[in-house]
């Protein structure tokens, strides 16, 4: 199935060129001679929200009081201009009007020129359309003349851009209104009379009274003017400071109006050019794929297409079902103009915010659980409806975890000055896109700007050109597709050799995990060598993987080039290699010994592959100190409370402040936040209760997710997990109830009370679920798999099929937390009371 992913809406450049027109109509002056107007189609806005906010161009804009004044001085411009080019749209307006009133009284006479239904499809909205724009224009012609730098008029161009519905059905309509009148023209003299000379009025300034233009030439005025008031709006944006009253206001008229274009530009221009370079060569793909982009500090899925002379970066269009698919072109840079900027030139980039590991392993588990619960309705010969809706669910939180794990800065740089930045997870893609770019750019390339329509053309070449169809996630496989390996690779990296000079040398392996790569070991630095000797062994986690790959680098010790970004990898790529893993080769118990070449180096290395034994076993903790990684028993006893310290002031904290928190306890709070947050618990330190109260809420959230996952053994204690897992698998409510209730009262003291005040907390979020979003199941998702784990021996005992058995327990560790939360109320004296009704065994 076709998803439509990355639902931010169209935010291309409004910078389009003026359209060819039809013949014999004039082009506006405004339009072609006005100074704001750049020329070419610029590389890209910054999207903010969905808005475009143009960078200032030409010194304007910039520079303080002075340069500030010149560019509200420049919005006067600019707006004098549009205002003028507005008058005369106005005018051209009226003179279509005109002979619309005689036609139709002459259309319910004897002798009609035409019928009440041409003249309908003629000049359909015509009239609404000079509505709208007379309106605006007297609205906005006393504030340009009585000129003032406070003046808003934000407001009218987005009532003009909310309005743009009615153009949209002029559009829709005006292939037919052409036709119609060229009919009508044929087998009507006196219409073809009418229709060649239309009075049009001059401007109030103009010595021209009038100037005569065809009825064809005014159909396409509409058409003209959505591209032209959006050109306008993108310099009024760039003249406009980002504090004035009237900032957002253009932003979101620009945003409405660049969204209708893209949606209606293809029905306007059914001219198709070549695809050719500008030295008249074919152009063609050489790569394409998806690839993460950080605009404008939010994460974006884009479909990024190599050709031979440009980089393209684009994204699906949302379009109606049955619909063409087509690509919106978010920004190109000529590979003339393209280079990669050093880590130390990038260093005023944005920070890429990174998410903590624990939410993306949540996410992997959620993922599993579906995955098994498809299975287990294929087996059942479930109804086709309910698994399109659980893949439905896997695919979206498929696309989330593709969207939010890589972490490698892969930058782009136009030679005119922007920058683009891609988040990979793969350092081996980053240098094979780069590598692709390089080997293109040792050609004679020459810079160019496309013009719309050759950036239109292109684009829409895309999509026939693609080699790359689907989002790289596991929903979008085949049921016959191997669905990879699950378990442990073990490998050893031994040796490499083939090196020309001496190096310090490491390597890193990447396995595909959940349908895209990521980086999982790295050896130590072998120093000052041509063959180093490494030796060292890794166990790899496989989830659903089929290909192993060997990066070998030079690291580098300059000091001048270290960025500040954790996740920039400065170090030279030497060589990279991969090597399918195949199921039937990797599962020996034996070690099965191979050579991967790339560039002229061999890397020796040996791998064994272990099925998934499920081992969760938390690491018992030898330390007595601090809270974190503590028995609960211990801790308790030490404070002399009957609930951790730590568990009381989280709690209260987010009932406090972040109760009403969208996504409380799901979004993940700065890893950095919640690492100083655990360090003060530990250390008891006396400035944690101001540390809290200034600390984003959802770093507390995620710290106390943090003390349960932690915990040396799970809060619901190992013993008792099987007897869980039986008891949440009964069909009887009534025994449900009596074991569900028995096993609580099994829980030691400190482990019981802590749980039922987290229980009566969680139930608090979930009644403000209209406002946060957290349903009881969203918050048994978050904690269950947390507070429940099977024991390594209870993991070993039932080994089935590795997948099933570990995303089946997270199902059932949900089902048990669930059961809870919606249970009614539970009082620990109540459970102390009724335990001579129960066996004590369990």
């Amino acid at each position: 199935a076709d998803f439509n992913y990355g639902a931010d809406e169209y935010d291309a450049e409004g910078n389009e060129e003026p359209k060819a027109l039809p013949e014999g109509s004039e082009t506006m002056p405004y339009i072609d001679e006005s100074p704001t107007m750049s020329p070419q189609l610029s590389a890209r806005g910054q999207e903010s929200g969905d808005g475009v906010s143009p960078t200032p161009t030409d010194g304007l804009g910039t520079g303080g009081e002075r340069d500030a004044g010149k560019g509200l001085e420049m919005r006067k411009l600019v707006l004098s201009g549009f205002l003028a080019s507005e008058e005369i749209y106005i005018n051209q307006l009226e003179a279509l009007l005109l002979p619309m009133k005689p036609l139709k009284a002459t259309a319910t006479t004897s002798q009609p020129v035409l019928t009440l239904q041409q003249i309908e499809t003629i000049f359909y909205k015509i009239q609404d359309i000079y509505e709208i724009h007379k309106e605006f224009y007297d609205s906005l012609c006393p504030k340009v003349q009585q000129w003032d730098s406070n003046v808003t008029m934000g407001h009218l161009f987005q009532k003009l851009a909310s309005q743009l519905g009615v153009y949209k059905a002029f559009v829709d309509n005006y292939k037919i209104a052409l036709e119609t009148a060229e009919k009508c023209s044929q087998s009507n003299y006196q219409f073809q009379k009418i229709s060649e000379e239309l009075k049009v009025k001059g401007p109030k300034d103009s010595k021209e009274s009038h100037t005569s233009v065809t009825m064809e030439a005014l159909l396409y005025k509409p058409i003209d003017r959505v591209t032209r008031s959006t050109l306008v709006l993108h310099d009024l944006l760039k003249h406009t400071p980002a504090d004035h009253p009237d900032y957002p206001l253009l932003q979101d008229a620009l945003r409405i109006s660049q969204n209708f274009l893209s949606s209606i530009n293809e029905d306007i221009d059914p001219r198709r050019t070549a695809v050719t370079t500008p030295k008249g060569e074919t152009r063609q793909l050489v790569k394409d794929g998806f690839l993460v982009e950080l605009s404008e500090g939010s994460r974006k899925l884009r479909h990024v297409f190599l050709f031979t002379d440009v980089l393209l970066c684009a994204k699906l269009k949302k379009t109606a079902v049955g619909k063409h698919q087509q690509y919106d072109c978010k920004w190109y840079v000529p590979l003339a103009d393209l280079v990669f900027p050093s880590p130390e030139e990038s260093e005023h980039c944005p920070q890429v915010h990174v998410i903590p590991d624990h939410e993306l392993e949540d996410m992997k588990m959620k993922i599993s659980a579906i995955k098994s619960e498809v299975q287990k309705e294929k087996a059942n010969k479930g109804q086709s409806r309910a698994i399109e809706r659980l893949k439905k669910k896997m695919f979206e939180n498929e696309f989330w975890l593709l969207l939010n794990s890589p972490a490698i800065p892969f930058r782009i740089h136009n030679r005119n000055g922007k920058s683009y930045l891609f988040l990979l997870s793969s350092d081996y893609e980053r240098s094979e896109w780069r590598e692709a770019i390089q080997k293109l750019q040792k050609k004679d390339l020459q810079a160019f700007v496309l013009s719309s329509v050759e950036l239109q053309v292109l684009t829409g070449s895309c999509f026939k050109l693609r080699t790359v169809h689907n989002i790289p996630v596991t929903s979008n496989k085949d049921d016959d597709e191997s669905p990879g390996l699950y378990g442990f690779l073990h490998v050893i990296v031994h040796s490499a050799k083939g090196f020309k000079q001496s190096a310090n040398l490491y390597c890193t392996l990447e396995v595909d995990s959940f349908g895209y790569f990521v980086s999982k070991a790295k050896t130590r630095v072998f120093r000052d060598t041509t063959e180093p000797q490494w030796n060292e062994e890794f166990e790899i986690e496989l989830e659903g993987s089929q290909s192993l790959r060997i990066l070998c680098y030079e690291k580098c010790y300059d000091k001048t080039k270290v960025n500040k970004d954790n996740n920039e990898i400065v170090d030279k790529i030497m060589g990279k290699g991969q090597i399918q893993l195949d199921p039937q080769a990797v599962q020996t118990k034996n070690w099965h010994m191979d050579v991967i070449e790339m560039n002229g180096i061999k890397v020796e290395f040996s791998m064994k592959f272990t099925s998934r034994d499920m081992s969760l076993k938390r690491t018992p903790s030898k330390k007595q100190t601090g809270v974190f990684g503590v028995k609960i028993s211990v801790v308790t006893k030490r404070e002399r409370s009957k609930v951790p310290y730590i568990v009381r002031q989280c709690i209260e904290e987010v009932e406090k402040r972040g109760i009403e928190e969208v996504g409380i306890y799901r979004i993940s709070g700065v890893a950095t936040d919640i690492q100083a947050l655990k360090a003060v618990f530990d250390a008891n330190n006396k400035d944690i209760l101001v540390m809290l109260s200034d600390m984003d809420i959802n770093a507390i959230a995620g710290t106390l997710k943090l003390y349960f996952r932690e915990l040396p053994e799970p809060l619901l204690t190992d013993r008792l997990y099987p007897a869980f897992m039986e008891g949440i698998a009964l069909s009887d409510p009534a025994a449900k109830e009596n074991c569900m209730m028995h096993l609580l009262r099994s829980l030691p003291d400190p482990n019981l009370i802590t749980f039922l005040f987290l229980l009566e907390h969680l139930k608090r979020v979930a009644e403000k679920e209209p406002i946060n979003k957290m349903s009881l199941h969203n918050l048994a998702t978050v904690f269950g798999p947390t507070l429940l784990r099977p024991s390594e021996v209870e993991s070993k005992a039932h080994l089935t099929l590795a997948s099933d058995i570990w995303s089946h327990d997270v199902m059932a560790q949900v089902q048990v937390l669930l059961y809870y939360l919606q249970h009614p109320p539970i009082s620990f004296t109540e459970l102390k009371r009724n335990t001579l009704y129960f066996s004590t065994d369990v």
